[in-house]
C-alpha cells in the first residue's frame, strides 16, 4: 500500500499541473512515477489514467474542440504510436529514464521558447505523428500537440479543450499496442484505479490555483515543476547507467 500511496502522490502533483495549465499531466507523472516503478509501467499507468478521465473531459468539452485538427492529428497519432510502443519495449529502464528526461526537456524548451507551428493539413498530421510517437514511448503526446495548437488562431478555451480531448484519444490509440506488448496487467490496473481519485482531486486543486494566479505566475509554476522532475529522473537514469 505504501507504493500505491506514493504513486498516488506523484499523480496528484502531476494532476495539479494539469489543472493549473490544462496540459502537462504525463510530462510530470511519468518521470515522477518512474522513480518508484519501472518506466514502462509508469507509462502504462499514465495512459490508463488518461483513458479513465478522458471520457469525462470529452463530454464536458465536446462543444469547444477543434474537430478538424483533432481528426488530422489522430490520423498521425495512429501511425506514430506503434513506433513509440516498440521503442518502449526495447529500451532498458535506465535508458528509458534518460529518454523521459529528454522528452520533458523538449516540453520545457517548447514552453519557454513559445515554439509555434503553422496550421495546415500536413502540419497537423505531422504533429499528430510525433505526439503519437511520444505517447507510445512515454505517454507524453503534449509537446508536439501544444506546439501545433499554439501556432494556430484557435482561442485559448478551444485550444485547452482540444488538447485535453486529444490526449484522451492518443491514450485510446496506445491501449491496444500496450496490451499486445504485455504492458497492461492486473497490477497496473490496480495502481491506476487507486490513483484515479488523486488525479481528479489534483485537477480540481490545480483549477482552483489557476483562478488565483496570473498568466506569468502559473506558467512559472509549471516550468519549475517540470524542470525539477526532469532533473531528478535524469540523475537516476545516469546513475543507473554508470
Amino acid at each position: 500500500m505504501e507504493l500505491i500511496a506514493l504513486i498516488s502522490l506523484a499523480v496528484f502533483i502531476a494532476a495539479v499541473l494539469r489543472g493549473l495549465t490544462g496540459f502537462g499531466f504525463a510530462l510530470a507523472a511519468v518521470p515522477a512515477m518512474s522513480l518508484l516503478i519501472a518506466p514502462s509501467r509508469a507509462v502504462t499507468v499514465a495512459i490508463l489514467l488518461q483513458c479513465m478521465v478522458g471520457l469525462r473531459d470529452t463530454v464536458r468539452m465536446r462543444a469547444l474542440v477543434n474537430r478538424r485538427a483533432l481528426v488530422l492529428m489522430t490520423i498521425g497519432a495512429v501511425i506514430g504510436t506503434p513506433l513509440g510502443i516498440l521503442a518502449l519495449t526495447r529500451l532498458s529502464p535506465d535508458a528509458m529514464r534518460i529518454v523521459l528526461a529528454v522528452l520533458v526537456g523538449i516540453g520545457l524548451a517548447a514552453l519557454m521558447l513559445k515554439v509555434r507551428l503553422g496550421a495546415g493539413r500536413r502540419t497537423a498530421i505531422g504533429a499528430g505523428f510525433f505526439a503519437g510517437l511520444f505517447s507510445g514511448l512515454a505517454a507524453m503526446p503534449g509537446p508536439p500537440a501544444i506546439a501545433y495548437f499554439l501556432g494556430t488562431a484557435t482561442p485559448a478555451k478551444n485550444t485547452r479543450a482540444s488538447l485535453m480531448v486529444f490526449f484522451f484519444l492518443t491514450s485510446l490509440v496506445a491501449l491496444p499496442g500496450l496490451a499486445w506488448a504485455g504492458q497492461i496487467d492486473r497490477q497496473s490496473l490496480i495502481q491506476a484505479a487507486f490513483a484515479l481519485p488523486a488525479l481528479l482531486i489534483g485537477t480540481w486543486a490545480g483549477g482552483q490555483a489557476f483562478n488565483r494566479l496570473d498568466e506569468g505566475g502559473y506558467r512559472t509554476a509549471a516550468i519549475a515543476l517540470l524542470a525539477v522532475t526532469a532533473a531528478l529522473t535524469a540523475l537516476r537514469g545516469v546513475a543507473g547507467l554508470l
